[in-house]
């Protein structure tokens, strides 16, 4: 009992301890990524939010993350997939959806990495007419299937090794291949700060 002293001491210590490294620490952090306001990533526009939308809605985040790791925890760096996450490149997001999942790969840059809307589309309606081994579902139900052997409309895209297979981007496609083609956290925020102050 004379030693009791020390128990709560000890409790209390580690208590106030954790407080400030799990709540303080990290508020102060997003405190000041918030005062900056630097971003490597550009507010969403309006079809880019549907984008996103329809990007939570199907389940894509249960595949794929957005949070490139650092390389001394992991091997993202030799996957391509660009620079490690900083927290201001998440400024704009509301929820956050970095996911957890690596069945897919990360989708933090994949408006760098893929810039072709039509590659995107294609991948959507069927990922394996790309890539072959692909586990990735088939999103076809966004998109109108049409046999012609000329273009049947402006945004129509061709299947390719089907001559006369042709398919319509939904609305819904079309914003969630715009919210992709946004995803370019490959820039620096310093860098961008620097830029914005010339």
């Amino acid at each position: 009992m004379n030693k009791a002293y020390i128990f709560i001491l000890g409790g209390t210590s580690t208590i106030t301890l954790s407080i400030f490294l799990f709540v303080l620490a990290p508020r102060v952090q997003i405190i000041d990524v918030n005062e900056k306001g630097i971003s490597a990533q550009e507010p969403y526009s309006e079809i880019e939010l549907k984008g996103r939308q329809t990007y939570m809605e199907n389940g894509c985040i249960y595949c794929h993350s957005q949070q490139v790791r650092d390389p001394s925890v992991g091997a993202d760096k030799y996957f391509g997939w660009g620079r490690p996450s900083k927290p201001s490149d998440y400024i704009h997001d509301e929820p956050h959806l970095l996911g957890t999942m690596r069945t897919g790969p990360d989708l933090s840059n994949i408006g760098s990495r893929q810039p072709s809307k039509d590659w995107h589309h294609l991948h959507f309606y069927n990922p394996r007419i790309l890539v072959k081994w692909s586990i990735m579902p088939r999103f076809s139900f966004l998109y109108e299937e049409i046999s012609s052997n000329e273009s049947p409309a402006e945004n129509a895209i061709r299947v390719p090794g089907e001559e006369s297979q042709w398919i319509i981007p939904s609305q819904e496609a079309e914003a969630l291949v715009a919210y992709m083609l946004s995803l370019r956290r490959d820039r620096d925020p310093e860098a961008v700060q620097k830029e914005s102050k010339q």
